[in-house]
This record gives C-alpha cells, structure tokens and sequence, in this order.
C-alpha cells in the first residue's frame, strides 16, 4: 500500500520542526540567561537572594520554559491533532503548577533565611532566637503542606475523568468519610499538635528538657514528631502530641541560665563554715560559674551523717552539669585532704567495766585504714 503526502502535510511537518527547533533554541537561550542572571545577583550580598539560589532554582526554571514553549505552540495551533491539544493542554498546566509551586516554595526558604539572618542562636542569650526559629520552622513546613496538597489538587482537576470521579466519590461519602475520619484522627490531632507547639511554644530549638527520665536538647521540631538530642549522643523521637498531652520538664523555657546541686555527705564534727570558704573559692577560680548563686547548707542530719546541698548557677544547663562535676570532685578532695576523719563514719559503742570502772568507746571507722 502506498502512502501519498500531500503539500498540505508537508507545510505541517515543516512547521513542526520549526515549532521544536525554535523552541529548543528559545528554552536554551532563556534558561542560561536567566541562570546567569540570577547567579550574578546572588554574588552581590547585599541582595536578597543567596548565593546558591541560581542552583536550586534550574529544574523549575527549565519546566516553567518548557510549559511556555508548548503555550506557544499550541496558541499558534501547531497541534492539529486533537489528542496532541488535549496532551498539550494538561501538560502546560501541570508544568505550570509544578515550576510555580516550587518557585514559591524556594522563595519561602529565601524569605526564611533572610529573616532569621537576624537572630543568632549561637550566641549564649538565645532566647528570642530559638523562640523566632521554631516558630518558622514548623510554620515553613505548614505552608510547603499546604502547598504541595493545593498543587496536586489543582492537577487533578484538570482532567474531567478524574473531576467527576471525584464528584461521583463525595456525593458517595457517607460511611467512608466516617471510617476515614475515624482512621486519620490521630495523624489530624498530631498535625493539630504541631501547629499548636509553634503558636504557644511549650518547647523551642535548643532547650534542654527530661523526656521519658532522658535529659537532652531539642533538635528538630516538625508538624508531626520532635526529635530530643540526648546527652549520650542519641536521639529521642517523640510525637508532637506528647508536649501537649504529658508532663516534661523543661529546664531553659525562659531564660537559659540554671542552678544545679550537689550533695555532700560528712561527720558531724566537720565545720561548715570553712566548707562554704572552700565553696566560693572554688566557684570563684572557675570560668563556669556566673557569679550569681553560692548556697552551702545542711539539709538533712541522720544519725550517721550529715547532707550539705550545694548550690551553683551557671549560664546553661551543659555548663552547668560541668560545673558541678568540678565542685563535687574538689569538695570531696578538699575534705579528705584536710578532714580525713570528718568522712562519713559508723561508730559503735562497747559497753565494758575496766579494771577502774570507766565506760570504754570504740569508734570504728567506715575507711579501711582505720
């Protein structure tokens, strides 16, 4: 069988191969001028778009092109073929929304980052920081949700089949909206938690809790779970609607300065007074301290021994664990440099009538040497 091309077919092809070269040309050409200018805009640190956005802004540079190149085309009627109008129609607005959705979410992060330039957490007063930090975060992440969900139903749409499934689903919804309300009411209330920590901040970045008997830092809040950095390097998962239905402590939630405390136990007939000299020589002698608390008090007595509870702040919580680390370990040394015998002892009495009739006493000592 033998296929004949007519002139007319032949003026298609030819404009369609126009169509795809001028249009590969012109995505080319506008890409790199487009890529190059916002590189060089990026280099000026004065403006407002960082260094690495010419990077990160490609892909849906090249997808926005690609949709305006196929407008093009199909407003100058290139696309004959009804399939290829129709392809041609729902491939510009999903490019479109895709290239858009994510050139705002960029710009979101941009905005975030230029805005937040302004507060430092790694200063030691960090308060307000961490305060302006969380609440971005988690509202970042609620917009880029939102975002996402829009984008993906505005696709969707687009297409009749998939339109009236969709009516057809919700006038059908009844009992399965029920039973998916049932199912999604935890994820809902965990999405419902997350926002909420960002609004009344029952915790931030950074701020030292005890979650679960752990003690550790917050590290990374999100809609639906808070990671704890604990101490021994581990990390701590939690859901968000744990800081809204539990108790936990949280030890920087106005101010990052802290006290500590460290017990003592002694003899009685250790001075007390020469103990608290001892105290605030050593807090003195240590960058550690911030000069503010300085307690040394007897605060239980048994018929063993005596508790002192010492006192000491400090500017955080990790300094302040250090702190009294060196307060314990010098107080323990000082003591049994100097009162060796004023360490806890047990004594037991020995009733017994001597050759002179006087009550003898033993003193026996809890230390092996005596």
């Amino acid at each position: 069988m033998q296929v004949t091309t007519t002139p007319e077919d032949i003026d298609v092809t030819q404009e369609t191969l126009k169509y795809i070269i001028y249009g590969v040309v012109g995505i080319v050409i506008s890409f790199w001028a487009a890529f190059l200018i916002i590189k060089k805009i990026g280099k000026d640190p004065k403006n407002i778009l960082p260094v690495n956005f010419a990077k990160r802004i490609q892909i849906p540079l090249l997808l926005f092109l690609i949709a305006i190149v196929i407008w093009i085309g199909k407003a100058s009627k290139v696309f004959e073929n009804a399939e290829y109008n129709f392809a041609a129609k729902h491939l510009i607005i999903s490019l479109l929304v895709i290239s858009i959705t994510w050139f705002l979410i960029l710009f979101l992060k941009v905005f975030k980052r230029r805005l937040l330039s302004k507060y430092d957490v790694s200063r030691e007063d960090n308060l307000k920081a961490r305060k302006v930090y969380t609440q971005f975060t988690i509202l970042e992440n609620i917009i880029i949700f939102l975002l996402i969900i829009l984008a993906v139903g505005i696709i969707l749409m687009s297409f009749e089949s998939i339109r009236n499934i969709g009516i057809s689903l919700l006038t059908s919804a009844g009992i399965a909206g029920i039973i998916v309300g049932l199912a999604a009411q935890k994820a809902i209330a965990t999405l419902l938690a997350g926002i909420q920590i960002a609004i009344t901040q029952p915790i931030r970045l950074d701020d030292a809790v005890i979650v679960e008997g752990e003690w550790g830092w917050i590290e990374e809040i999100t809609l639906t779970y808070v990671v704890v950095r604990v101490w021994d390097k581990r990390r701590l998962v939690v859901p968000s609607t744990y800081f809204i239905e539990n108790s936990f402590q949280n030890w920087t939630r106005t101010t990052s300065d802290i006290m500590g405390s460290v017990f003592l136990y002694t003899d009685y007939d250790i001075s007390v007074d020469v103990l608290r000299e001892e105290l605030t020589r050593l807090l003195e002698s240590s960058p550690l301290w911030d000069g503010k608390v300085n307690v040394l008090q007897v605060t239980e007595a048994t018929e063993k021994s005596m508790q002192l509870r010492a006192l000491v702040s400090s500017k955080n919580s990790p300094t302040n664990w250090d702190l009294r680390v060196f307060i314990r370990e010098n107080m323990i040394k000082f003591i049994k440099e100097n009162y060796p015998k004023s360490l806890p002892r047990t004594r037991v009495v020995f009733e017994d009538n001597d050759s002179s009739g006087s009550l003898q006493t033993f003193k026996k000592s809890s230390k092996s040497d005596e």
